[in-house]
């Protein structure tokens, strides 16, 4: 797949998936400041922030691969997943980041550099 413009393949690729894992994370976890709603509400805003999700999400996974390997599509997308995760739970849900959680994300950014890594 060709973007209509000229960007190298890992940065589109890089912006599309963080730009999905935006939405993915505010349709997941974005109702948990909202706990009044009832679920059918809940489920159905879900289901339409995903819709964007998934709009920019197989983009970026169809530009990627074959530059990337479907592993390592993955791996970028859960160290992206991760980060974008940490910073919504900590400026959106007001929740602290924990030594636990630092210690847990390094050792998965250490798996994503043993994917990596040319053996």
């Amino acid at each position: 797949m060709q973007l209509p413009f000229p960007v190298p393949t890992p940065v589109a690729t890089i912006v599309l998936l963080t730009l999905s894992n935006v939405f993915m994370t505010f349709a997941w976890y974005g109702h948990l400041r909202y706990k009044g709603l009832a679920l059918p509400i809940v489920i159905l805003t879900s289901w339409g922030i995903a819709l964007f999700e998934y709009m920019l999400q197989v983009p970026a996974n169809r530009i990627g691969y074959g530059y990337f390997s479907a592993a390592e599509l993955k791996t970028i997308q859960e160290l992206i997943s991760l980060s974008v995760f940490t910073l919504f739970s900590i400026f959106y849900l007001h929740e602290s980041l924990r030594w636990n959680h630092i210690v847990g994300f390094a050792l998965i950014v250490l798996a994503c550099w043993v994917i990596f890594k040319e053996w």
